[in-house]
């Protein structure tokens, strides 16, 4: 019987996998295709992107292009589901704004988004019960229509990027995620109706049948893939831009309004440092393991059972720099489904000055150098501006 070696130390920062991770969060998601175009200024290109909801629509687009189309592709994404408003907000301050995003959301409701979704003729009320048509207000066939143009599912299923999105199975309540590289390995591909299926929202959109299966958008259960890319990946450093669309922190509501925002807010927001808590739990026990091995006598070294402890062992750094959007005073809780060409371009502009901020810190892409192997930076906005926040 030979003896076990001791767990390799992580690899080197330069061989670190670049990894972007997107939320769910309806309108709000052109300020991920802002953060992706000023990524790509710095030379940002993804290796694996892992998206939720309007995340994996994103993340579709981005991953079925070559990198040099897409950005072309976002732009034309966005430009083609912000709906036209006929007018421009004429009163100024926040009321003003508020009530123009209010009506703006409203006839979106009404008259839905173009190569998205369209509301439901007649309406769901009247279709018999048990049936699909009877399960949603919208029907989203013009998004299918939209993908298959936008995305090269061809590109997805060759392994060019690694793309992973979530859903949610109605019968089972397992939480699922299609992925590109597992699929390979099953002889399946990625298709528009997985990446519709991590959108479904329910009531608003219908359930996406895949294989006997109907699944539900993968933000009613998690919406933020995080988890799922650190359980599929131990063993090669991570560098992490994880663009979230909803803060888990706010002030407290002073309106019926405000409570109802900052409800969504809390609902949909990612649970980040909870996971660096746990991360940093991990690696304490794995160091306290490495700790003991070279303590053993050689006759231990010998045991079946270190193999097993050995593999348990071995962990891998993250470094997670964490983009979290900051809703304006005039928002609310329409503002995930404020699909108006102005709020486009308002969150747009928003992820490419958050990435610029970001890269102001330069140590935030280095290998954490604390001891620890798992480290989340972040902007703050208080004081006089954004400030990197280490956690």
């Amino acid at each position: 019987m030979t003896e076990h070696p001791l767990p390799a130390p992580p690899v080197t920062p330069a061989e670190a996998q670049r990894v972007l991770v997107l939320q769910g969060g309806g309108a709000l998601g052109s300020y991920q295709a802002g953060a992706y175009q000023a990524l790509c200024h710095y030379g940002f290109e993804p290796e694996w992107i892992a998206g939720i909801s309007i995340g994996a629509v994103n993340a579709a687009i981005i991953a079925g292009n070559d990198p040099e189309k897409r950005i072309a592709r976002l732009k034309e994404f966005w430009q083609l589901v912000s709906a036209p408003v006929p007018w421009k907000p004429l009163l100024n301050g926040d009321h003003g704004r508020s009530a123009f995003n209010e009506a703006s959301a409203a006839l979106i409701a009404t008259f839905g988004v173009p190569g998205f979704f369209t509301p439901r003729i007649p309406p769901v009320q009247l279709w018999p019960a048990s049936t699909p048509l009877s399960l949603s207000y919208y029907d989203t066939a013009p998004l299918k229509k939209t993908l298959e143009r936008l995305v090269d599912f061809d590109r997805i299923n060759d392994l060019k990027t690694r793309l992973s999105v979530g859903a949610v199975g109605i019968t089972t309540g397992n939480f699922v995620y299609f992925d590109n590289f597992e699929f390979r390995k099953r002889g399946k591909r990625i298709g528009p109706e997985h990446i519709m299926a991590s959108g479904a929202l329910p009531p608003g959109f219908p359930a996406i049948e895949i294989e006997g299966e109907y699944y539900w958008d993968g933000g009613i259960a998690s919406n933020t893939p995080l988890d799922y890319v650190l359980d599929a990946e131990t063993d090669r450093d991570l560098l992490i831009f994880q663009v979230d669309l909803f803060s888990a922190r706010g002030e407290l509501p002073k309106t019926l309004l405000d409570a109802a925002e900052r409800e969504k807010d809390i609902r949909y927001s990612s649970r980040t440092r909870m996971n660096t808590d746990k991360n940093r739990t991990i690696h304490n026990t794995r160091r306290a393991l490495r700790d003991l091995f070279a303590k053993l006598p050689d006759y231990l070294k010998n045991d079946p059972s270190l193999e097993i402890l050995c593999q348990a062992a071995k962990e891998n750094t993250v470094t997670v720099v964490h983009l979290i959007y900051r809703s304006k005073n005039y928002e609310n809780s329409s503002k995930d489904y404020d699909f108006s060409h102005v709020a486009m371009v308002e969150h747009w502009e928003a992820g490419v000055r958050d990435v610029h901020q970001s890269m102001r810190h330069k140590d935030w892409l280095e290998r954490p150098q604390s001891g620890e192997t798992m480290i989340t930076y972040d902007l703050t906005h208080d004081g006089d501006g954004p400030a990197a926040k280490k956690e």
